[in-house]
């Protein structure tokens, strides 16, 4: 009867194969239905002083009706041209306030109904909070006041927000910056009736462009007039009474940007022409910095397109970059420009220099210093004192320079020169604080800074506060978290005098909440939020990090969940699920440290494989799967075999446990997991199956560069054929799930992957079934979707892993030729 039932299930799965199936939205077991189901807990809002929060709420996920609206997908946007806004914007639909001390949030009155809110901005006072709401047929200001738990619509649904930032604050918080609609906006074509007057002509003039396989971009003349008209807006002045004045007339206007003075406002906008091999930002732009009245001041910036650049992931264009405003001035400039023409290979002894330039924007920029890597940010402290950081991509480096902004001459000090990727050695981020621009800049208390970090260590992870003397250079802890048991997170420094900091506080069955810890007194927290736990049925699950070694010595880490209510007495060997995502590193060391911390609070969202220990499943989350390069040798050199070292060792390792029957182990992953799945069912023989979603199979397909590999196929064709797993398909006898969104817009994740590289499988005979999930992105949104793809997972798992035959071959472990 068992045989009987299990060829049954076999059928029915694998029937599909022969032909495409017509099928509904499925749900799955009602203990993973019920995960799914549950609230999610709000947003958290609380401004600078820590006095009052703002809770904004949502659902987890949108409906399959919500992703049917209309969508255009132009230049690496997804707009919805009736109601003006991004088509994939997360919405919120209700708000509550509450003072930080007091437990019991507030309604808010006048908010409308079927909501959907974004895009929130505080005033600077921080009194109000300007936000949108997105209705059937257009986008509206709206205005929340805090204290009075009230809001009220600024504006009819005539807001552009296609090229995002649609609202903006004035200094002195009367009024807003709006893009609205231009009245005289020309009627979109529709491009799949469209008459086409000729054909679509890309020429190579010589230059190399080595891009990326970029998603969504324009593909003819219709679509640039189409991304014209969506990008097209005027500029409008709105009070909080709701009254509207003209400010500046119609262009494609991106970035907006007010002087921390708010004397002036830097206006970036597009221009033709446009690409069809780069997204809109990197079409041609100019930076225009007016005064509040509208006029023109003067132009700081003009940038051709940038379709071609210099090859790999530290080259850059040439000219200003990275333009914005000094926080810790009233109205001061700075940018970055390539010393070695944006071009990596050329060799010199500093990558970038940064200017600045002050008000009124007509003087000659001055010097403020030269970096060894490619500029990144600069921390703003006061006219002696600031923080550069830059990066390499290559080695990995990083270097933060301490520096006066008043004196060039001054050499900057180098005051940190580490790996990026050695978590146990980062020293933590400086804090900030707002000062009288509301903007932020470094908290300088007594010649001191103070960073606040993560806290990773060999011994587990202790986030921290250090004090660090500006002029010795010394560095002092004053605060340690001790919590073994939990998970703390600082988040803010409210008032570092005082000590007052605010902290996310959270253990595997507690639900994560907000409390202000003093730092400078033993256990002095006050709560801020209350959540409840939606996730009960998880609260027993055993939860544990354990750490393995490869092969080669190289230390992994993963975090093992057990079925509910399982017995670890009696030790029945179980079905495993091994879900995991390859990182790259140029050294063991990093590669080895253990970043995940066993206090972490169990949330199982979409994607995740912990709703399996509610089906009799173990569960090793996030394992580690680094794929070593050290030197000159590039990591992807030996990636076959240490992707299989990699889940060899995490299988045995909880063999060794004795929680689970090797003979029944599936793996799953998400994009470059997806790719790290097919690859370790074409190459070994380990798994009874797996799950691969959205990922990409042939590199040949992606030439120019993936994920962390910069060279191009014609660099190292041998790379690109031997990871690609769609070029060994034929060695695939491994059943394989193959799930896609129809509408992926990830670079170089197009769904015709997953296509072509089912039917290279079925061609040769492999077990395996496809599914496409229709409207979504590379990420998935619709509840249908998700309950459905629960469904295909647990059916294919049921089926193949939990249910494999007893008397099927033990896989063994040797490499795949």
């Amino acid at each position: 009867m068992k045989n009987l039932c299990l060829l049954i299930s076999f059928l029915l799965v694998c029937l599909p194969l022969l032909a495409q199936e017509k099928l509904t939205y499925q749900k799955p077991p009602a203990e993973i239905l019920e995960l799914v189901d549950a609230p999610l807990a709000p947003s958290v809002l609380i401004d600078n002083k820590g006095e009052n929060v703002v809770l904004l709420y949502r659902d987890a996920y949108k409906s399959i009706s919500e992703l049917s609206e209309t969508e255009m997908r132009l230049a690496g946007l997804r707009i919805n041209p009736k109601t003006n806004i991004g088509s994939r914007t997360n919405f919120y639909n209700d708000i509550k306030v509450k003072k930080a001390l007091i437990k019991d949030a507030s309604a808010v009155s006048g908010l409308p109904e079927n909501a959907r809110f974004s895009y929130f901005n505080y005033s600077p006072n921080e009194k109000y909070i300007a936000f949108l709401n997105t209705t059937a047929t257009g986008t509206e200001v709206w205005i929340l006041d805090i204290e009075n738990a009230s809001a009220k619509r600024l504006t009819e649904g005539t807001i552009n927000a296609n090229m995002r930032n649609p609202i903006s604050w004035f200094g002195d918080n009367s009024a807003l910056l709006v893009k609205m609609l231009p009245k005289n906006r020309k009627e979109l074509i529709n491009t799949s009736e469209a008459v086409p007057e000729g054909p679509t002509v890309s020429v190579s003039d010589g230059e190399k462009a080595q891009n990326r396989t970029y998603q969504d971009l324009l593909k003819n003349p219709n679509d640039e007039l189409n991304f014209e008209q969506l990008a097209f807006s005027e500029i409008k002045k709105v009070n909080l009474k709701g009254e509207i004045s003209d400010f500046l007339p119609v262009a494609m206007y991106d970035d907006i940007d007010f002087s921390p003075d708010g004397a002036y406002i830097m206006i970036s906008h597009l221009k033709r022409p446009f690409s069809y091999l780069v997204p809109y930002y990197r079409f041609p732009f100019t930076s225009v910095v007016y005064n509040t009245s509208g006029k023109a001041v003067a132009t700081v910036n003009d940038v051709p397109l940038n379709e071609v650049q210099p090859k790999g992931f530290m080259a850059t264009r040439k000219g200003k970059r990275d333009m914005a405003w000094r926080s810790d001035t009233p109205a001061t400039l700075y940018w970055a420009e390539a010393l070695d023409g944006g071009d990596p290979e050329i060799e010199v002894e500093f990558r970038d220099a940064v200017y600045q330039l002050n008000a009124p924007f007509n003087g000659k920029p001055s010097m403020l210093l030269k970096t060894k890597n490619r500029f990144s940010v600069i921390s703003w402290g006061n006219d002696n004192i600031a923080t550069a950081y830059d990066y390499w991509w290559n080695d990995r480096n990083t270097k933060t320079y301490l520096f006066n902004p008043s004196n060039a001459s001054e050499t900057p000090k180098i005051i940190h020169d580490r790996n990026y990727q050695d978590r146990y050695s980062h020293p933590g981020s400086f804090v900030k604080k707002k000062n009288k621009f509301n903007r932020s800049v470094l908290e300088i208390i007594d010649g001191k800074l103070f960073a606040m970090g993560d806290g990773f260590s060999e011994k587990g992870q202790f986030p921290f506060v250090d004090e660090f003397n500006l002029k010795t250079h010394k560095t002092k802890r004053i605060y340690e978290s001790k919590f073994t048991d939990k998970l703390e997170d600082l988040r803010t420094a409210i008032d570092m005098k005082k000590g007052k900091i605010l902290v996310r506080i959270e253990s595997q069955n507690e639900y994560p909440n907000y409390f202000f810890r003093n730092i400078y007194k033993e256990n002095d927290l006050t709560p801020v939020t209350s959540f409840d736990n939606p996730y009960k049925s998880l609260a027993n699950v055993h939860k544990e990090v354990i750490s393995y070694k490869r092969d080669d010595g190289l230390e992994l880490q993963g975090t093992l969940y057990l079925p509910v209510g399982y017995d670890m007495d009696k030790k029945e060997k179980k079905p495993l699920i091994l879900w995991a995502y390859p990182r790259e590193f140029k050294d063991k060391n990093s590669a080895s440290q253990n970043t995940t911390n066993p206090n972490e609070f169990i949330y199982p969202y979409y994607g995740s494989p912990i709703y399996w220990v509610t089906q009799g499943y173990v569960v090793l989350d996030d394992a580690a799967f680094p794929i070593v390069g050290e030197g000159d040798e590039q990591p992807n050199d030996t990636f076959r075999e240490q992707l299989v070292g990699n889940a060899k060792a995490a299988i045995d390792a909880v063999d060794k446990l004795g929680y689970i029957d090797r003979n029944r182990v599936g793996v799953g992953g998400h994009s470059y997991g997806a790719f790290m799945v097919a690859n370790l069912l074409s190459h070994s023989n380990l798994f009874a199956a797996g799950i691969a979603r959205s990922g990409a199979y042939n590199r040949t397909l992606t030439p120019f560069g993936f994920q962390s590999e910069e060279r191009s196929y014609w660099d190292s064709p041998e790379t690109y054929y031997t990871m690609s797993p769609f070029m060994h398909a034929d060695k695939m006898k491994t059943p394989l799930l193959l799930v896609h969104g129809e509408a992926d817009n990830n670079s170089g994740t197009y769904p015709l992957q997953s296509e072509r590289y089912f039917n290279a499988l079925k061609g040769l005979g492999a077990p395996a079934r496809l599914v496409m999930l229709p409207k979504e992105s590379h990420g998935y949104r619709a509840k249908e979707s998700i309950l459905h793809l629960l469904w295909e997972q647990d059916t294919w798992l049921d089926t193949y892993v939990k249910n494999r035959e007893e008397n099927s071959i033990m896989p063994t472990t040797e490499l795949k030729n």
